[in-house]
Formats: C-alpha cells, sequence, structure tokens
C-alpha cells in the first residue's frame, strides 16, 4: 500500500503489510537508535494483529479496513513534564482531519482523545513515553471502511457507517499528519505551556466531554459524577457538581445521556 501523500509531511515514513503494534514496534526502534528514528517518524498499517487501546483493551479490524499509525514525537525544547498535552494535542489533530472529510458532521474529542462521530467512536489515540523519557510515540487506530458487522461493539462506528467518504488511507494519514505537525510545532514553540493559548482553546472547542453529564471512573474502581466544564490550563478535564470541582489528570470519562 502506498503512502506518498503521507511521506511527505514525515520526516521519516515507514509502511508494513502487517504487524502486532505499530506502537510495540516503533518504541524500540527509536529508543535503540535516535539517528534512524529522528522527531516526527511516522510507522503505518492497515492491519495490525495485537493492537491495544486504553487501559490494555484489544483493538483489531479485519484487514484493510482501519488505519493504524504510531508517530514519533521528541520536542527536545520541551520538559517532560508537558508531555501529557500530547494524548490531546493527536485527539484534536485527528478530530480536525476526520472533519476534513466529514462536511458538516463535525468530529468532536471525548476526552482525552478517543475521537467520536455524534456519540459514536471512530477513532482510539494510545500514547506511551519512550523509556529515555526523551519523547512519546502516539498510536492512533481508526475506523474506516468497517461496515456494521464488522465492528465489536455497538458503541463504535466508521467513517464509512458515518457517511464520510475518504479515498484511500493515505489521503486519510496525510491530513491527520498536517494537523498534528501544526499543532505539534506551536506546542514546541510555547515549550508545552499551552495554558491560555490558541492551541489550548482549540482543544476545549473540540472537546465533546465539555458540557456533558458525565462519570469519571477512577483509579480503584471509584466513581464521580459531574458536569465536565472545561479542560483546564494543565490539561486536565474539570468537572463540577452540586457539592465540588474536580480537576481529573487520570480516569475513565464516560458521557452520560443527554437530557
Amino acid at each position: 500500500m502506498s503512502f506518498e501523500k503521507s511521506a511527505q509531511q514525515a520526516s521519516r515514513l515507514e509502511s508494513v503489510a502487517s504487524t502486532g503494534s505499530t506502537n510495540t514496534d516503533l518504541i524500540p526502534a527509536a529508543t535503540a537508535n535516535s539517528v534512524d528514528w529522528p522527531d516526527f517518524s511516522v510507522l503505518v498499517t492497515a492491519e495490525q494483529t495485537a493492537g491495544r487501546g486504553r487501559s490494555g483493551r484489544e483493538w483489531l479490524a479485519p484487514a484493510g479496513s482501519s488505519l493504524f499509525v504510531s508517530v514519533l514525537l521528541r520536542p527536545r525544547s520541551v520538559a517532560p513534564s508537558q508531555f501529557s498535552w500530547l494524548p490531546l494535542i493527536a485527539g484534536l489533530s485527528m478530530a480536525n482531519a476526520i472533519s476534513g472529510f466529514a462536511g458538516s458532521a463535525r468530529a468532536l474529542v471525548k476526552w482525552p482523545n478517543d475521537v467520536l462521530i455524534g456519540d459514536k467512536k471512530v477513532c482510539g489515540v494510545l500514547s506511551e513515553l519512550l523509556p529515555d523519557l526523551s519523547g512519546v510515540v502516539v498510536g492512533a487506530g481508526v475506523n474506516v471502511f468497517q461496515n456494521a458487522e464488522q465492528l465489536p461493539v455497538d458503541t463504535a462506528s466508521s467513517l464509512a457507517i458515518e457517511g464520510i467518504a475518504v479515498e484511500s488511507l493515505d489521503e486519510l494519514l496525510a491530513a491527520f499528519l498536517k494537523n498534528l505537525k501544526r499543532n505539534y510545532d506551536e506546542f514546541v514553540a510555547l515549550a508545552g505551556e499551552l495554558g491560555g493559548s490558541e492551541l489550548h482553546a482549540a482543544i476545549n472547542a473540540a472537546c465533546g466531554s465539555v458540557g456533558r453529564d458525565v462519570r469519571v471512573v477512577l483509579p480503584g474502581d471509584q466513581e464521580f459524577l459531574g458536569r465536565a466544564i472545561e479542560v483546564d490550563s494543565l490539561g486536565r478535564l474539570v468537572v463540577q457538581n452540586q457539592s465540588e470541582t474536580r480537576a481529573v489528570s487520570v480516569g475513565d470519562i464516560v458521557h452520560l445521556r443527554h437530557n
């Protein structure tokens, strides 16, 4: 499969016909050889046999039906404490890329980085820190051509089901990388201090969790119910109920039904 358009957006792009997980492949390669795998290197496939989502959840799809990509980000001028912004930037970039093909169907981000059309998930993002803390590998899996029978859960969808026409995986990947590069360059220019920036505002505007009633599932199976009111200056989701306000940095967010 050709990724000629996408290669123009990357410092290095490698495509493979099939692999277990692009993140699992790219992390050790980038760790072992930073010269051959520079900042904004990309590994892409159309078949992933051992994909993982958040909390180790399985992410699989029929061969050729999805886009699986991992992008190496080495922001050398940014402290690792600011890397928590990168999953949000990746989610924003994918939502904007998909929206470019979607017409009036705006793709939004379920905090921190899943991409939704309406209430259906079309993309999952998994970001993993390099062992030497020099950067992050951002992995994304997008349901592109699947029909309803090919999706494992009824909370998922695909671009095809949503009527979003993408000619090729290369076309979608090129759009994602173009959006990601622009947002990543701003992140680096600000040394990761995004609070109050245009990029911070864009993350808030694209976050479909903001303004929703949510259930926050915290480590230790604790739960917190409230309304998400913003993504704050540290990238946390601020959730408020009648008794308290919490800024959530770790946890699963469940969107509750609209009233």
